[in-house]
């Protein structure tokens, strides 16, 4: 997607760190994969890339989703909410694996009558994933 000018992100409204939420959604399935962040900078990265480029609070830098464990998300679409301030971006996850944990989703716990219960299987041990520590 070409974008002729910057105007699109003018219409974002940031929060007070320059941070906007992104909700990666499976494009064929509609499933919440994850909840990340973004500022200026990784949304343009994306933009220009086709690869979801995030912004991680923890480690305060910019992250390519899947640089360490080869589970990259690629753009499909992205939508803005109507307060200007949430992303819905619907990706084509490779390896369906989008968390840390080694399942589909980051959502994989419901809550049950004991409380929070694992919903959803680990797809790959991710001490096979992640192999740098």
């Amino acid at each position: 997607m070409k974008l002729k000018d910057k105007k699109w992100l003018q219409e974002i409204r940031f929060n007070e760190e320059g941070l906007i939420p992104a909700i990666a959604q499976d494009h064929q399935s509609g499933r919440v994969l994850m909840l990340a962040w973004m500022n200026r900078n990784s949304l343009q990265t994306t933009i220009d890339t086709k690869k979801l480029t995030y912004w991680s609070r923890s480690r305060q830098k910019i992250w390519v989703k899947g640089e360490e464990s080869g589970n990259e998300q690629n753009l499909v679409s992205m939508q803005l909410d109507c307060d200007g301030d949430v992303l819905l971006i619907k990706v084509k996850q490779k390896g369906n694996i989008a968390c840390h944990t080694g399942r589909n989703s980051c959502f994989y716990r419901e809550l049950g009558e004991n409380g929070w219960e694992t919903a959803e299987p680990v797809i790959k041990n991710p001490e096979e994933i992640y192999t740098n520590g």
